[in-house]
């Protein structure tokens, strides 16, 4: 009797648990900032007290990669839960969205979720559905609300007074989800604002990359970058504010990351430690064991899909999403301990296809790469496409800046410039790095006799786990990606009419991203 006692109150228990109202989610993904440009890991240059303290109230992550260090197809994984290899034309950035796939959000919507984001949500590209009508990819866009920024180059969008528009628009009872895309630290910055209007001080930086020049420019270019983080974490502050006044803070799901990279040379838009490795703490109180945790397990923002989808109550199979190899982040969440929780999360998989500026028949620079034990692998493919009809043009594909500059105008003097070499110089088909103790990826090892043995292997497991996902690369057909057609009409053979002397407006393309005409400082 005392045995069926107890199941029933067990099954009760259990019960009550399936029919808990979920928590809301606040989803805030700043546009191109690295990792550890916060300070909750240190950098004493940013700040950043927003991030902290959903940090410090909830986990801090120490191993947390994107799948594809660029905006669109970054994006596409999160909102998605595949990798971009996955996820046919959107594995390029500027690309026709495929109607086939569904984003978490649209999910979300579909059984009874209020949606919304304000800002940058998916982008860049186009987005419809089958019928070529427009998708609300990360909900109904907020954007009415403006204010004053502090610089030409930050965005007049109040992100949180959207958000408080949002809030006021959701009925009562009902879960919400919503996306916070600010626009910041993307270029371009008002040269020098981190100084003369952030207060800060070139000498306040206690470390500048190696691959970069180091003098008051690079400083300030960094200073700059700095500013506009801290933007961004001055609206999530405000916003964390409005839900504790609120009384919604605690049953709230806050996760706060960045899409990519800081956009920088050999940064954004590479596959390096730099470029994927990003910041990224989660808070929720009713719904996160001991929090204040460090976790240092390797997730990916393929992991950021199913996690919604499972606190949200919804079985994958009952989203209607395209299967993900992602995995929720509810272990890591259920666990009392910090360091590796689950030995299982000891790597991820980056990649890339077409998101080069302009390179010559729109065809892309593709790399596959595992990052494993503090390791990175990478395979480049298509070295054969470097240099690309030009000599000069390098490999560019990061945003113009006073950075890229210096080292543009380094090496029109000297064709030995080291850093250009490092920035956009040829690439050998294998590159291996020990990010341990070399973190700017400066000393490529694949070639050493004492890592033959994890290169093989994590080569190995790399390509099986890549052709267990169906990458077209792994099975000789790599060119799909070079033929889905960039979404923005100017942008199509933008370098084959550049160079033939066409003048072209392609917005955010810039001149700077070739070595040819000469260009001044921004």
């Amino acid at each position: 009797m005392k045995f069926v006692a107890f199941a029933f109150l067990i099954f009760l228990l259990a019960a009550c648990r399936s029919f808990a109202a979920p928590p809301n989610i606040l989803f805030a993904i700043a546009d191109d900032q690295s990792f550890p440009h916060a300070g909750a890991y240190g950098t004493t240059w940013v700040k950043t007290p927003a991030f902290d303290r959903v940090a410090r109230e909830g986990l801090l992550f120490t191993h947390a990669y994107t799948a594809n260090a660029k905006c669109a197809p970054s994006r596409a994984c999160i909102i998605t839960g595949r990798n971009s290899w996955q996820l046919k034309a959107a594995a390029n950035h500027v690309p026709f969205f495929p109607p086939e796939f569904k984003s978490y959000p649209e999910a979300l919507k579909e059984h009874g979720w209020f949606v919304g984001c304000t800002a940058k949500g998916w982008a860049p590209g186009v987005a419809n559905d089958a019928d070529g009508k427009p998708r609300q990819l990360t909900g109904r866009p907020f954007n009415a609300r403006k204010n004053k920024p502090p610089t030409s180059g930050i965005s007049r969008i109040d992100y949180a007074a959207n958000f408080e528009d949002f809030l006021n628009a959701a009925p009562p009872g009902k879960p919400w989800c919503f996306w916070y895309g600010a626009t910041e630290p993307h270029r371009g910055y008002e040269y020098q604002s981190g100084a003369k209007k952030g207060g800060k001080h070139t000498t306040d930086i206690d470390h500048v990359p190696a691959f970069w020049p180091d003098n008051d420019v690079v400083r300030n270019d960094l200073l700059d970058y700095a500013f506009e983080i801290e933007w961004f974490d001055l609206h999530l502050g405000r916003m964390i504010k409005l839900l504790e006044e609120r009384g919604l803070l605690d049953n709230t799901l806050i996760v706060v990351t960045a899409d990519n990279g800081m956009p920088f040379p050999r940064v954004k838009g590479q596959e390096y430690e730099m470029s994927n490795h990003l910041p990224l703490a989660i808070r929720w109180p009713k719904g996160i064991k001991n929090p204040g945790r460090v976790i240092d397990d390797y997730v990916s923002f393929i992991d950021f899909a199913p996690t919604f989808v499972e606190v949200a109550g919804l079985k994958w199979s009952d989203t209607g999403m395209a299967p993900s190899p992602g995995r929720s982040l509810t272990d890591i969440f259920n666990a009392t301990t910090g360091g590796l929780v689950n030995p299982a999360r000891d790597h991820v998989l980056i990649g890339k296809e077409r998101h080069d500026v302009g390179r010559p028949n729109d065809w892309g620079y593709p790399i596959r790469g595992i990052v494993k034990d503090g390791l990175l692998y990478l395979e480049n493919f298509e070295t054969n496409r470097w240099p690309a009809g030009n000599p000069e043009t390098g490999y560019l594909n990061t945003d113009g800046s006073p950075t890229k500059t210096e080292i543009l105008n380094a090496h029109r003097a000297d064709k030995l410039d080291l850093h250009w070499t490092q920035a956009f110089g040829k690439r050998p088909g294998e590159e291996m790095f020990d990010v341990r103790t070399d973190r700017e990826c400066l000393v490529n090892v694949a070639g050493l006799p004492a890592y033959a043995a994890v290169r093989e292997s994590m080569r190995e497991q790399m390509i099986a786990e890549l052709k267990a996902q169906g990458d077209p690369r792994m099975f000789g057909q790599g060119h799909v990606f070079d033929d889905y057609p960039y979404a923005d009409a100017r942008t199509r053979d933008f370098y084959n009419r550049f160079m033939n002397g066409e003048k072209i407006n392609a917005g955010w393309v810039n001149k700077s991203d070739f070595e040819t005409p000469e260009v001044e400082r921004q």
